[in-house]
């Protein structure tokens, strides 16, 4: 649940900031009247969300046995490499986004087409919702599907909620720092996400296990437990890794903390 709602708090604010910014320099400008086709944007690419989502669900549900064991392990790997691609991003271009954003709406403004900040919108907001509904399909399968529910609404009510506050008091948010902290954290989530994905490949007989137990904190700290559910969910946590699931996590923290910190 706790990584379901990290996920969508980050996602979720990061579209408030977006629409808040296109929004803001709308009202600076003096153009009022296009803020509809903004928030028509975001509707749209929050239905496509939503049925990319159940689009995801329903897929992973018709399947069983060896070909469930692959779609779990390719859409946990292919979710940890979006997220990776995002921490990169957000490293990079979170300095210079509201710019950017401050300029694409101006041209739209210029050429006097309202398609085009419904698509700018659109196109801001739609790429945070699929991230989440491909994040939150992962998440799926190592929690609960209402544990994933709660922990999703919750992180987006929140997201929402520090969105609104940012914009309406016109607070000023550390963006870098921010996406640093949650990028720091999400890095953590992302390698349990690979290692799990590992886990469900070699559960599907297509990537060796080397050594099938390196230790076991299963007697400590059980993995089905309160904390060790918490922990699985959030950070991939597993009592009795295989070798290969170890070196993976290992590795993906080691490399992409180390160009995590070159970017920063």
């Amino acid at each position: 649940m706790l990584a379901s709602a990290l996920i969508t708090f980050r996602e979720g604010l990061e579209a408030a900031l977006i629409v808040g910014i296109v929004l803001g320099y709308l009202k600076k400008t003096g153009h009022l009247e296009q803020q509809r086709r903004v928030w028509w944007g975001v509707l749209a690419a929050a239905a496509v969300s939503l049925a990319a989502a159940l689009g995801l669900q329903a897929l992973g549900a018709r399947l069983e046995g060896r070909a469930e064991q692959l779609f779990e392990g390719i859409t946990m790997l292919l979710a940890a490499g979006v997220l990776t691609w995002m921490i990169f991003w957000m490293q990079t271009q979170g300095r210079r986004i509201q710019g950017q954003l401050e300029a694409d709406v101006q041209r739209a403004v210029a050429g006097g087409s309202g398609w085009a900040l419904f698509s700018l919108a659109f196109l801001a907001a739609v790429r945070e919702g699929i991230e989440t509904a491909l994040f939150l399909s992962a998440a799926v399968f190592a929690s609960s599907p209402v544990q994933t529910l709660v922990g999703g609404l919750l992180g987006l009510a929140v997201a929402v909620a520090v969105g609104w506050l940012i914009f309406a008091a016109s607070l000023r948010l550390d963006v870098r720092g921010f996406f640093w902290v949650t990028g720091l954290l999400l890095l953590f989530v992302s390698a349990g996400l690979v290692a799990q994905g590992v886990h469900e490949l070699q559960e599907a007989a297509v990537l060796p296990a080397i050594i099938e137990h390196v230790w076991d904190t299963n007697p400590v700290l059980d993995e089905k437990s309160a904390l060790g559910s918490i922990l699985k969910s959030l950070f991939g946590y597993n009592g009795n890794p295989s070798l290969l699931e170890v070196l993976s996590y290992a590795g993906y923290c080691l490399v992409v903390g180390l160009a995590t910190i070159r970017f920063s």
